[in-house]
């Protein structure tokens, strides 16, 4: 008599990160190689997991990669111990680095940690010829980023939160397949599979502002407005972002008209920026210093610029990082400090 006994189902958690990973990979060439940033945590560990059965069927070469920032006592410990878990999960190779956080930078101990980490996982990528780097980022982690620009007032650009895709100058994709996927189910994930994850304990220190957020903030304004507001923090950025590609779009379709080469920098035309609405023109000016100087414009500093168009009274040059703007007949002309 033939057997006629029920096949487990699969745990809806697992599902879920499944096919969010098997939609991220559908976007990479077969054969490529991934790397996946692998902390330890629940985030990372079922991304982990996931890629390297859901890439199987595509022949992608997946990789694990842990970086060890040295900030913690036993740090090389967790980092080892992440290594052996992604080797029994089936990466073709586990990897790990140490980097050297810069705590004097000014920026903080945890943007340094993260420009360390992100150094080291692009010199991996670029060592391996990988095609993208994973990123466990989860839909959490987004509301948490868009309430911490609202809240420090960084603009459209800080409310657009992290992109879920972007590829870099070397032509190297960093991809959050995550992105839509709540934390509890990468914890409902690890537990469904027998995984065990490291539990952060920076991840509890009020001492930083998204601890705060994510331990006080979000809670007290889901109990206080109701469910849903985390969710409705992404939609806000992902409505910011459709209109940032929109303005970017027109920006690059007429820049190249209004922007010339100036013997110490770079001008732009007076006529065209007045032509153009306060959103775009202010869109243009802080375009064009970060392309030209590598530098990101405040708000302050943008609109102080812009003034030299809307409201020229004679006023001298305004020192900016690393340039200076003047008008200089019919343009504004952007000079390097010292020239």
């Amino acid at each position: 008599m033939p057997y006629r006994g029920t096949v487990p189902s699969l745990s809806p958690a697992i599902a879920e990160i499944r096919l969010a990973v098997r939609t991220a990979l559908a976007d990479l060439p077969e054969g490529s190689t991934v790397i996946v940033a692998l902390s330890g945590g629940a985030d990372s560990l079922a991304l982990t997991a996931a890629t390297t059965f859901e890439a199987r069927s595509r022949s992608i070469r997946v990789l694990s990669a842990t970086v060890d920032h040295g900030l913690q006592d036993g740090s090389a410990h967790v980092a080892s111990t992440a290594a052996v878990a992604a080797e029994g999960l089936g990466v073709d190779d586990a990897l790990q680095t140490r980097v050297e956080v810069d705590r004097a930078s000014g920026t903080g101990t945890e943007a340094a940690a993260r420009d360390a980490r992100y150094t080291a996982l692009a010199g991996i990528a670029r060592g391996e010829r990988a095609s993208a780097v994973f990123l466990g980022h989860t839909l959490d982690d987004q509301a948490e980023t868009v309430l911490l620009g609202l809240a420090r007032g960084s603009g459209a650009t800080s409310l657009q939160g992290m992109a879920p895709s972007r590829e870099d100058e070397d032509g190297l994709r960093w991809i959050r397949p995550l992105l839509g996927v709540r934390r509890e189910t990468t914890r409902a994930f690890c537990a469904a599979s027998d995984l065990t994850p490291w539990n952060d304990p920076h991840n509890l220190d009020g001492r930083f502002a998204r601890v705060r957020v994510r331990e006080r903030v979000l809670p007290v304004l889901e109990a206080e407005l109701g469910p849903g507001i985390a969710e409705a923090l992404v939609r806000t950025a992902e409505q910011l972002r459709e209109d940032a590609e929109a303005f970017d779009e027109m920006i690059h379709e007429t820049i190249e008209d209004i922007v010339e080469h100036a013997e110490a920098g770079i001008s732009v035309s007076v006529a065209a920026l007045a032509a153009n609405p306060a959103a775009l023109r202010n869109r243009i000016i802080r375009l064009v210093v970060d392309s030209e100087f590598g530098v990101s414009l405040t708000r302050t500093q943008t609109t102080e610029v812009a003034r030299l168009v809307t409201d020229w009274r004679g006023q001298g040059p305004i020192d900016l990082p690393e340039c200076s703007a003047a008008r200089a007949g019919g343009r504004i002309v952007f000079s390097a400090s010292g020239r």
